[in-house]
């Protein structure tokens, strides 16, 4: 399928859209649903995803005390999968409402595999920097994502992200480092967490160019297969660590909440929203994470909720010309 950038519009995209223009590794399946005009359930899969992965920031630290980083992760991957497997196995991996041509189970295997890898190192990074730094700082750090997705968008796709995005972009890095105190100084928590913030990125990058290809419970599935595996030759050299209520608990809800329905909450919302604006909207994760932190005595300071607001702000800036989209008279 050909876009034509300076047509009338096919498929829902605007005429003169530069997101036609583009370019590169990025097919034009993904380009089309990116600009197709949408209500704002993708944003609210999105928000809702983002909600459960901040409210378990804390909870996961305390089972750190526990579990090993990547004993944690064995468990809750293996819980998730276990979780999505008879569903992905009823519904099969190709695409139910369009189809798209000249995939094969292979390249369906490849792409889990690959999601899995990047997604593995993020969470291992994420969990060895939370036991060495605060709630607040883990989930603040973690959502410098909205700084590496544009990164990875522009060098590996060859797309540059609109003008709007890339203000929301930059307001987002404002309000974090408010967030995180305003300071520059990174200790080894800080430094491991921010090299997950970089997995991280390439991760929601490569979300979005899978998922409309594949089936997004079937894809999400096959990640968190592969993350399991991967972790099983870390806990065989390191360990699992000492599994309590506690940890138990982690893990169940971990797996289920977080990884079983948000995983896939956020890989459906991705079809319709290109990865650089997708990041924007799953800054509010550190927001939600403040908010916890707040709710067991962790104090941001005047800086701190100031950054929250200013983050808040750059959401609404890389969404407002989909807003606008929805209400005007094409808009479905």
């Amino acid at each position: 399928m050909a876009i034509d950038a300076g047509g009338p519009g096919r498929d829902g995209i605007p005429a003169g859209s530069d997101v036609g223009a583009r370019s590169g590794p990025v097919r034009d399946a993904e380009v089309a649903a990116w600009a197709t005009r949408r209500p704002l359930l993708p944003e609210l899969a999105l928000v809702g995803a983002t909600i459960a992965f901040g409210s378990t920031f804390k909870i996961v630290q305390d089972a750190l005390d526990d579990l090993t980083p990547v004993g944690f992760i064995l468990l809750r991957f293996g819980v998730g999968t276990v979780v999505l497997l008879p569903i992905a196995l009823r519904f099969g991996w190709r695409r139910r409402d369009v189809d798209v041509p000249g995939e094969t189970a292979r390249s369906f295997a490849v792409a889990g595999l690959l999601l899995g890898a990047v997604a593995f190192g993020g969470y291992w990074l994420q969990n060895l920097g939370l036991q060495r730094t605060t709630t607040s700082s883990s989930a603040f750090i973690t959502g410098l994502f909205v700084v590496f997705t544009p990164i990875v968008e522009t060098v590996a796709g060859r797309n540059a992200p609109t003008r709007s995005v890339l203000a929301a972009v930059a307001t987002a890095a404002v309000g974090l480092f408010l967030l995180t105190g305003a300071r520059f100084s990174l200790g080894p928590g800080e430094l491991y967490t921010l090299g997950c913030a970089a997995c991280f990125g390439a991760w929601i990058y490569l979300g979005g160019i899978y998922v409309n290809r594949f089936d997004a419970v079937a894809l999400t599935t096959v990640q968190m297969g592969a993350i399991f595996v991967f972790a099983v030759p870390a806990v065989l050299a390191g360990g699992i660590g000492r599994i309590d209520g506690q940890a138990l608990f982690a893990v169940l809800f971990t797996g289920v909440v977080c990884s079983g329905v948000a995983f896939t909450l956020q890989l459906w919302g991705q079809r319709r929203i290109e990865p650089t604006r997708a990041a924007v909207i799953l800054l509010f994760e550190p927001v939600v994470a403040g908010f916890v932190g707040f709710a067991i005595g962790e104090r941001l300071g005047v800086k701190g909720y100031l950054g929250a607001s200013v983050i808040l702000a750059s959401i609404l800036v890389a969404e407002s010309r989909s807003w606008g989209e929805w209400g005007s008279p094409g808009g479905s």
